[in-house]
Formats: C-alpha cells, structure tokens, sequence
C-alpha cells in the first residue's frame, strides 16, 4: 500500500462538491472502459443530484470570486502547476455555461430509454433481460456506439462538472502539506481564517484511517486502528493540509 489522502469538507457547499466531482470521475472511468450496465449508476446519481438541488447559483458566486482573486499576484503564486492564465480562461468560459436557462441534465428526463432504466435499474436485481429488454438491446450494440451515446448523456452536465473540478484545484492548491503529529490518535487545530477542506496524507502501512470532523475555524482527528476498529492509541504521524 502507498499513501492515502482523506478529505474532510468543512461546509456543505464543499461537501455537495466534492459528491460531484467524485461523480464525475466515475462518469470518466466509464467512457474509458466498458463497464456495461454500472455505467448507468453513477449517471443517475449525478440526475439526482441535479434535480434536488440547482448548483448554479452557487458555483457562479464562486466563479466571480475566483476570477477576482486570480488578478492578484498571491492568488497566483498558489497555482503551482499551472499558469494563472489557464484558470482565467477555463473560469470564464464556465462562467459563460453555467448562464444556461436550462437546468443541467433536464433533457435526460425526456429520454424514454434513460427514464425507464433509471426506474427499474434501482430494483434489487432487476437487470435481466425481461425486465429491462431495452437495456438488455442497448448493452448488445458496438462499444463505440455507446460510449458515444454515453458522452452525449454526460455532456448535459459539464456546465457543473467543468467549473467544480476547477474550483476544487484552486482550492487544494490554496494550502501546502505540512508536517503533523497526532499524540495518542488525536489531533486538533483552530484557524482564524474560515477553512473549507481538511486533507490527511499517511502511509496505509500505519494501519489507520482519520475520522475528522470540525467546522470553518476547528477541527479535530480521531485515528482508528483499521484491523482492531477502535481509536488508536499510538502516535501517528502525518501530512496535513488546511484549505480556505
């Protein structure tokens, strides 16, 4: 085993993003690969999403915020891999998406095929071919035709994948790792300025995993030994980043 990260959202907003872009990484595992019908999971979790919640609003404010402070030199200092122009330019053109009248994923709900699938795919085992014979027919075409059919789905959401994955790059690059200990299994830290993310890196080979919880100004972590699943009693040492 290698490192491990851990991140803890500090707010919902956060939290609803990092659910996204989780999301949205799965939606790209499966245009790479046929997974055949768990590609659909992932695709209907994220209509879900949309449909409780419209994360328009939201992510402009943090757009408009960001293009604001990718003007000043210390903003731009923290991009450490990629040029601040880079982020300016993708930041303005999602801008310029998430200004759609139509609600992400909206047109999804209007598709026949997609709107059966995702009411009977929910049922335990309910992926035999007479229960779904129009699954069972799409899953017997080319890959190639439904990984282009399965872009075409996945399209309807990049104007709130796009922008989510940016602002989640700026905000991990908002804070360096440092060096921390935690005596007996427990950490805790306060900050002055609002936080929104905690990262955790250590080495699997330690046995443990963080529970962390806090909010904008503290927050505190709890090592549980994995194998014994109680808090564990030993230093641990690790890598810690507190993002704003």
């Amino acid at each position: 085993m290698n490192e491990l990260v851990f991140e803890q959202p500090l707010n919902e907003k956060v939290r609803n993003y990092l659910r996204l872009e989780h999301l949205a990484r799965q939606l790209d595992t499966h245009l790479q690969e046929d997974h055949q019908h768990r590609c659909f999971f992932p695709l209907f979790s994220l209509c879900e999403l949309a449909e409780r919640c419209d994360f328009r609003s939201e992510l402009l404010k943090d757009v408009d915020r960001l293009l604001l402070q990718l003007n000043t030199s210390s903003a731009a200092a923290a991009l450490s891999n990629q040029p601040p122009d880079f982020f300016l330019e993708q930041l303005s053109l999602a801008r310029e998406q998430l200004q759609t009248p139509e609600r992400p994923g909206v047109q999804l709900k209007q598709n026949r095929f997609i709107a059966t699938v995702r009411q009977k795919l929910n049922l335990n085992g309910a992926c035999c071919n007479f229960d779904l014979p129009q699954l069972h027919f799409w899953l017997a075409k080319p890959w190639a035709e439904r990984q282009q059919e399965y872009q075409q789905w996945v399209e309807h959401f990049q104007c709130l994948l796009h922008p989510i994955s940016l602002l989640m790059q700026l905000t991990r690059a908002s804070s360096e790792y440092r060096e921390a200990v935690a005596h007996a299994g427990f950490y805790h830290d306060s900050s002055p300025q609002a936080l929104s993310l905690v990262r955790v890196k250590l080495n699997a080979n330690d046995g443990c995993y963080p529970t962390i919880s806090g909010h904008r100004n503290r927050f505190a972590i709890h090592f549980v030994q994995f194998e014994q699943q109680k808090h564990s009693q030993q230093t641990v040492k690790f890598l810690l980043a507190t993002c704003s």
